[in-house]
């Protein structure tokens, strides 16, 4: 989803207050929130894939998976991010009504407007916290992940996937086959 600034700066407080009360999501970045415009259908598919496959395995194991109407909190300061797909198995989550503050594995689909921000601002973000063991970038234009997983000290693995491969997420010991995250999604100039 392709996120545009809006004009009014506003306290952590106040956003978490006035962001239920509006029709759109919006993120939240050092004081300036960000509606949340809506992703293409290739985009929307392939997070439901990957939602669909994820939770019958992680729901046996007390985890919980969310797709895009769930925010998580970065900080206590800043910033508030919807990813596409979030994974908590932490019991401070379990409950949780407003965000999540313990995600596991985070996804993210990357489309032509948020990769470059995916890649860059988010993914700094995202490795400050602590819980977080993968980031996994999925391309809405052509069959290709990356999973970005948590080594030692502040060091983190590269792991591509293209057509035909298996994707591995340790962090939850899941694997399926990529095309099952892609089941159904129509690329540019296919029929």
């Amino acid at each position: 989803m392709i996120a545009t600034p809006q004009p009014q700066k506003m306290t952590i407080e106040e956003y978490l207050e006035w962001e239920p009360q509006q029709e759109i999501r919006y993120e939240y970045l050092n004081g300036e929130v960000f509606a949340m415009t809506g992703g293409s259908i290739p985009h929307n598919d392939i997070a439901l894939n990957f939602y669909r496959s994820l939770y019958p395995h992680l729901n046996a194991r007390g985890c919980r998976v969310n797709v895009a109407d769930v925010k998580v909190q970065v900080s206590l300061t800043s910033p508030y991010y919807y990813p596409d797909v979030i994974v908590s198995c932490d019991p401070r989550d379990v409950n949780a009504r407003r965000l999540l503050q313990y995600p596991k594995l985070i996804v993210e689909v990357l489309s032509p407007g948020t990769e470059a921000k995916d890649r860059g601002e988010k993914f700094r973000y995202y490795q400050t916290l602590s819980s977080l063991q993968e980031y996994v970038l999925v391309d809405s234009e052509k069959i290709s992940v990356e999973c970005y997983r948590r080594d030692e000290g502040r060091m983190w693995l590269y792991f591509p996937y293209g057509a035909g491969d298996v994707v591995t997420l340790e962090s939850i010991a899941f694997s399926c086959a990529i095309e099952l995250l892609y089941e159904n999604v129509q690329f540019d100039g296919e029929e």
